[in-house]
């Protein structure tokens, strides 16, 4: 199962970017992230109520909830803001790559923020991601 789950979530954010790439060559990056963020909020709502799981957002903490708006506003916002700009300027297969190097940022900041450990293996992929990041220029 987690199998399926994998690949259809690779297929997905594999796609998307193309479909993007040619919907941002009739709008702008601000159009298209309302619409999107719209979109997603609508869908998000509609299933949230209909399955009866509404009261899961009781559940939620004030600084749990204040978290989780901003990562929104960090990644659902700003960071899509920036990469639809990105998008609609250099090559899709360019720039995907480029934003998909999110995992080294996150292993430094698990390093010093949460205090994970950083493996031999980890620093090895580390590694690697600088010389895709070299090999992209």
């Amino acid at each position: 199962m987690l199998a399926l789950l994998i690949i259809i979530t690779v297929l997905l954010w594999g796609t998307t970017p193309i479909l993007e790439k040619i919907a941002l060559k009739n709008a702008s990056p601000l159009a298209g992230l309302t619409i999107r963020n719209t979109a997603v909020t609508l869908i998000m709502w509609i299933y949230v109520i209909l399955s009866g799981k509404i009261s899961i957002l009781r559940t939620v903490g004030t600084s749990t909830g204040s978290l989780f708006i901003l990562t929104g506003v960090m990644a659902g916002m700003i960071g899509m803001f920036t990469y639809f700009e990105a998008l609609r300027m250099e090559a899709t297969s360019r720039i995907v790559p480029l934003a998909a190097t999110y995992p080294l940022v996150t292993a430094l900041l698990a390093f010093f923020v949460l205090g994970e450990k950083i493996s031999l293996t980890r620093f090895a992929g580390i590694v690697f991601i600088v010389i895709g990041i070299y090999l992209l220029k």
